[in-house]
């Protein structure tokens, strides 16, 4: 048997547009898979896939290659949309369980990079530690004094929005630190933390909230006017979930006008677009959406994604179904 009809036996798998993951382990991919390449054709992506709609069972994605209900409509013979992040609302979930599609994403592979990017974050913005670093780098250290006081994180009463496998390991973490832990979920957790079932009242009662929630009809806007105006002007914020759980515009507002005391960000509503007023403010840490990027990470994610890819080929249990949530439509 030569290449050619070995790689024919292989079992087909879409990318319309790779996810890191996949650019990282692409080797391995094409051992494993004929790998059908949408953003390298020269067809228009709807003609490409159309062109494999018959023979396409399986696909990958990210945040950056949604799966509309148009991408569906298209690939009538799909049965598996795998998705190599923890998030999956770039899906149309509702769609999928129409047509009977199964989705899988990577389980919690991430959740103890994304912790620790979390509390990195807060730290930095107690700390002016990205201030000092600027500072220090623009020449100005031996001919200004500054004297910028950061506050310390031992104490600090922080709010967590969303308690799952995340928000459990970013309050196990400041626990560490002495901090004082409530939160806000769907559910009351049988955990030793307080818990508020309004948002706003987490938040008049906390110097920090960490978002860590997935994106749904209900969390889009959760933190609005409302919530930020409790917090206070002594108020941080942490976002390491999505962007668009928080209202942008608002908080761009509230940190101009020094209504609340800080913000770190690892998401924005409209990604890759950040509000420039944000670019100068030594008050505010800016990071890329990469609170999960760490090399263990994305080994253990290329390995939930191969896994669950030769379980469905196998006609075996996928390894991380995702359930049913009431996700937000594309």
């Amino acid at each position: 048997m030569d290449q050619s009809e070995l790689e024919i036996e292989l079992p087909e798998l879409l990318v319309i547009h790779p996810p890191p993951v996949f650019i990282i382990h692409h080797q391995q991919f094409s051992q494993k898979f004929k790998l059908l390449k949408a953003y390298e054709s020269p067809l228009s992506t709807d003609l490409f896939l159309q062109t494999h709609a018959q023979s396409t069972k399986a696909v990958i994605c990210y945040g950056k290659s949604p799966i509309t209900s148009n991408i569906l409509r298209l690939l009538p013979s799909l049965q598996l949309v795998v998705t190599a992040s923890t998030g999956f609302n770039h899906i149309d979930l509702p769609d999928c369980r129409r047509r009977g599609i199964a989705v899988v994403n990577t389980g919690d592979v991430f959740s103890e990079d994304t912790a620790d990017t979390a509390v990195g974050l807060l730290i930095d913005v107690l700390r002016r530690i990205s201030a000092g670093d600027r500072f220090v780098r623009s020449g100005n250290w031996p001919t200004k004094l500054q004297y910028s006081l950061g506050s310390q994180l031992g104490g600090k009463h922080v709010g967590i929005v969303g308690l799952g496998n995340i928000g459990l390991k970013v309050a196990t973490r400041l626990e560490a630190f002495g901090c004082k832990i409530s939160y806000n979920s769907r559910q009351k957790k049988q955990v030793p933390y307080n818990f508020y079932q309004n948002v706003s009242e987490l938040a008049s009662n906390c110097n920090i909230l960490i978002i860590c929630c997935t994106l749904t009809v209900e969390t889009r806007h959760m933190i609005d006017k409302d919530v930020l105006k409790a917090f206070g002007k002594d108020g941080i914020l942490i976002n390491i979930a999505r962007g668009p759980i928080v209202d942008e515009k608002e908080l761009v507002k509230f940190l101009v006008e020094g209504e609340i005391a800080g913000a770190g960000l690892d998401v924005f509503e409209n990604e890759p677009k950040v509000p420039q007023e944000l670019y100068s403010m030594d008050n505010v840490v800016l990071t890329p959406h990469r609170a999960a990027f760490t090399e263990e990470a994305f080994s253990s994610a290329f390995q939930i994604v191969l896994a669950n890819l030769e379980a469905f080929f196998s006609n075996k249990p996928l390894i991380s179904p995702v359930v049913d949530v009431n996700i937000e439509k594309l």
